[in-house]
């Protein structure tokens, strides 16, 4: 093995080493980027969570980008090539010269208004599933961006090797939120979300269970304030989550 080739893949280790001990999101992206900016070498990297307003955007340098291209940007992104393989493809590792000649790229208003400013004549982007934010699944998409010659073959090897494993610590550090308890729901609560969970009206379920309509929407609105649900779709779901967890656990 040659010695850059060796060097590459200490660049590689040293961002899984950072990943296997990471315990946050907020300690982990700013210490992350400059060893992905080593393992996948660039003048500049950008981390964006998409949708997740509680985490902005991260760039290395940190004043890569001013609030003016974050605007252009936003307003450009529909008719940029490489930004749809993030937001609507594979996502997996992509240059953008694989999507575009130099002057087609030249041509796109994002490329004067964001790109050409901060000096990324050559990119190389990726997403990947980024946890949960919220209750709602996200993605990260990373762009790697350099003022000189194109990455390599051996690059996006690298990228798409780091990729799953950014995938796995991101679910880890930012789980989807827990299924509703139903520990606290009685025997004849838990019986009336059943059938609700299988669609019978208050009506069918009064009959089935040979109780008064008026006692169903009891037993419904104390499994609701239990489930801390708003209404008979929620309900339906926790109870469907908490039947699928005891198959698979029994």
């Amino acid at each position: 093995m040659s010695t850059a080739a060796e060097a590459g893949l200490r660049r590689i280790f040293a961002v899984v080493d950072l990943l296997i001990d990471a315990v946050d999101e907020e300690s982990l992206v700013p210490a992350l980027l400059p060893l992905l900016l080593g393992a996948v070498p660039g003048d500049s990297i950008v981390w964006t969570p998409r949708p997740d307003p509680a985490h902005r955007p991260l760039t290395l340098p940190a004043d890569l980008l001013p609030r003016s291209a974050w605007e252009a940007f936003a307003r450009d992104a529909p008719a940029d090539p490489l930004v749809a393989h993030t937001t609507l493809g594979t996502g997996a590792p992509l240059c953008r010269s694989t999507l575009q000649t130099d002057r087609e790229y030249h041509a796109l208003a994002a490329y004067t208004d964001v790109y050409r400013p901060i000096g990324a004549e050559r990119q190389l982007a990726m997403a990947f599933p980024g946890g949960y934010a919220n209750g709602v699944p996200r993605s990260i998409c990373l762009a790697v961006n350099r003022s000189g010659s194109d990455f390599t073959d051996h690059d996006v090897a690298a990228a798409a090797l780091l990729r799953t494993r950014l995938a796995h610590v991101l679910g880890r550090l930012a789980p989807p939120a827990p299924a509703p308890t139903l520990g606290l729901v009685t025997r004849r609560e838990s019986a009336v979300l059943a059938l609700l969970a299988h669609g019978l009206t208050n009506q069918q379920i009064a009959h089935r269970l040979a109780i008064s309509p008026r006692t169903v929407d009891k037993h419904l609105e104390h499994a609701y304030a239990k489930l801390r649900v708003g209404g008979r779709v929620e309900a339906a779901n926790a109870w469907l989550t908490r039947s699928d967890a005891a198959q698979l656990t029994s």
